[in-house]
């Protein structure tokens, strides 16, 4: 959560006086939504790529695939709760 809250701050240094400072919450959220849709989308791929998996390995993908989803919900909640 530090981390993406270090990302968030450093888009907006590099937006400079682009983001007037009345808009910098604003596009704090902005930003965070993009930060987190990219990682959902590559979270939603890892899933996918586990449930691709043989019959043999299918338990162990579902768990993968669980325990992805699980720490995935955990993070929105948690960063959600950061602005």
């Amino acid at each position: 959560m530090e981390k993406l809250k270090t990302i968030v701050e450093a888009a907006l240094v590099d937006l400079g006086d682009i983001v007037a400072e009345d808009q910098k919450t604003k596009a704090a959220k902005i930003i965070e939504a993009a930060v987190i849709k990219g990682m959902l989308e590559a979270q939603h791929r890892a899933v996918d790529a586990c449930n691709r998996v043989g019959a043999a390995d299918r338990d162990m993908a579902h768990k993968i695939a669980t325990e992805i989803r699980q720490k995935n919900d955990a993070l929105i909640v948690n960063l959600s709760a950061m602005y």
